[in-house]
């Protein structure tokens, strides 16, 4: 079975930096494409970073594009976001996700994921 676990969330200022982790067992990261998605309160859940399963491409919504990193490290298993110049607006639960997809492009839709976390909460205070 496939596990993601989140973690690094948290009260930050307006400028402050974040780090998100995500654990994965059950399946290696070096074989899944990988993503982040956010979820603010009354909104929909969109789309933040992706990688491709090579690691080869990554994408990253305009929103965050400059500020936000996705990496992962395949010793550990995990993924990350590091967030830096944090904004009110990026205030949202975050996910993260695998997908079997072997794409050459990082995957973008939340229906072409396959395993979820169970988010953690970001809170940017201004």
């Amino acid at each position: 079975q496939v596990h993601l676990v989140e973690s690094g969330g948290g009260l930050v200022q307006t400028g402050g930096s974040l780090r998100l982790s995500c654990e994965v067992s059950g399946r290696t990261v070096t074989n899944s494409a990988m993503g982040w998605f956010r979820q603010a309160p009354g909104k929909e859940r969109t789309f933040v970073a992706g990688m491709n399963w090579s690691g080869g491409n990554i994408y990253y919504a305009d929103a965050v594009k400059g500020r936000f990193t996705i990496s992962r490290d395949n010793a550990k298993n995990t993924i990350y976001l590091q967030m830096n110049d944090l904004k009110p607006e990026d205030t949202a639960i975050y996910y993260c996700t695998l997908s079997s997809l072997r794409t050459t492009v990082a995957v973008s839709r939340a229906r072409e994921y396959d395993y979820w976390g169970q988010g953690t909460q970001v809170t940017v205070a201004s």
